[in-house]
């Protein structure tokens, strides 16, 4: 049995926020305005919500910009991995904030045009995407800033979000495509400045593209991505098995191009930033359009529903470190919840949990050369079968009910035997 307590609440008519991003260690919460391109930063310790301050909050309205212009102007956030510091990327420039107030970000080059941002777990890294330069080669890889020195280094391609395991030197992120996406596992040294990725040959591959950021349970034992471009999916890996436990669709599948407005309308009523990981191992929290929350057990299959915001849409959510769940409405409501459930797995057994995941993990794969080709050297799943370069070298028959992906796989292939 699990109860929801509310801690602090702070009703409609405050900011309106469409994602929240919590501190991975210290009790602070960055909203991203749903309004206009700004972000907004709350303390939530000692019970209460409090906002601190503000990046963009004189910004324009977003009006009626929609789809790629909305996406342009949306800002991009990481949190320091241990200090009160967020960094926060918008078409206007790069701009640290502090409890101090806010200021231009040093280092970063003139050309940069940011659309993800993540800090090594070393936070002495700032990792950046697309890679500023060459403009039209910017997809292919990454930037890779020393903060101390201010040097700027070429990393991985990767252009979505940064997920640190719980354990530590390891990390997920995506490579997108429109036929797929990867999801990349990279190894990170904190013995050397700047951190890089090393990415390993053990991957996701999703179909499609479009997703959030990956997200990590507690205890490192499962992994959940929101997405994609075309559904409202949401699956859940086991780590470090990467077996798939979970593959909905919230709402209804998508009926296929062109899209039925009505269909339109029911997706975007579902929030794209709506699920977080808890304390308790192995429970998904999910948001939804009516303003509860779904706890699903990934053990059992098992989902009960509680309400949180009555008829006001989940617009966001997230966790703290210490286990509380923060909810934002649709009506500009945002709340800080405490989540009190039976029997309470001790800390320790979650730590242990989490570095023996990563460990059988980082055991089962090596390293990508850095200058090697992702389809050449990656064994990919997608939760349920599993393939190397030569095995989709060869697959030339696929069927209705197979990936997207993998049906133009075996088009592609069958063209090329054709040919020869």
């Amino acid at each position: 049995m699990t109860d929801l307590e509310v801690v602090a609440h702070v009703p409609g008519g405050g900011r309106s926020v469409e994602r929240l991003a919590c501190h991975p260690r210290l009790p602070l919460v960055a909203g991203l305005d749903s309004e206009r391109p700004a972000v907004h930063i709350w303390a939530c310790d000692a019970g209460q919500l409090r906002e601190l301050g503000s990046i963009g909050a004189e910004s324009d309205a977003y009006g009626d910009a929609s789809g790629w212009d909305r996406a342009q102007l949306t800002p991009v956030v990481a949190w320091h991995p241990h200090k009160p510091l967020l960094v926060v990327a918008s078409d206007s420039g790069v701009l640290q904030w502090t409890p101090d107030g806010a200021r231009e970000l040093n280092g970063v080059p003139p050309t940069a045009s940011y659309r993800s941002l993540a800090f090594g777990p070393d936070g002495r890294t700032l990792w950046a995407s697309p890679a500023s330069g060459d403009e039209d080669n910017a997809w292919e890889s990454s930037d890779v800033i020393d903060l101390t020195s201010g040097t700027v280094g070429s990393g991985p391609r990767w252009d979505t979000g940064v997920a640190e395991h719980p354990a530590g030197a390891l990390v997920v992120t995506l490579a997108s495509d429109q036929g797929a996406t990867y999801g990349l596992f990279a190894r990170v040294d904190h013995d050397i400045t700047p951190a890089v990725m090393r990415v390993l040959r053990r991957a996701l591959i999703l179909d499609a593209d479009g997703y959030e950021t990956p997200l990590f349970s507690a205890d490192g034992r499962h992994l959940a991505i929101r997405g994609n471009a075309y559904d409202n999916s949401l699956e859940v890996f086991e780590f470090p098995s990467l077996h798939r436990v979970l593959a909905t669709t919230l709402g209804e599948p998508s009926p296929g191009y062109p899209y039925p407005q009505e269909w339109l309308e029911r997706m975007r009523a579902w929030s794209r930033h709506n699920i977080a990981f808890g304390s308790r191992p192995g429970v998904l929290w999910v948001g939804t359009p009516t303003g509860t929350l779904v706890e699903v057990d990934l053990g059992d299959d098992h989902a009960v529903e509680h309400d949180v915001l009555t008829g006001t849409p989940v617009s966001a959510l997230g966790a703290t470190p210490t286990g509380e769940l923060v909810v934002a409405g649709g009506a500009g409501d945002l709340v800080l919840l405490s989540v009190r459930s039976a029997p309470a797995q001790p800390h320790t057994t979650g730590v242990a949990a989490a570095e023996a995941a990563a460990t059988a993990f980082l055991e089962s794969t090596s390293e990508i050369p850095d200058d090697g080709d992702l389809d050449t050297h990656l064994v990919v799943t997608d939760g349920a079968r599993t393939w190397a370069s030569d095995d989709l070298a060869a697959v030339t028959t696929a069927t209705p009910s197979d990936p997207t992906w993998l049906q133009l796989q075996a088009a592609i292939n069958n063209v090329r035997d054709q040919g020869e």
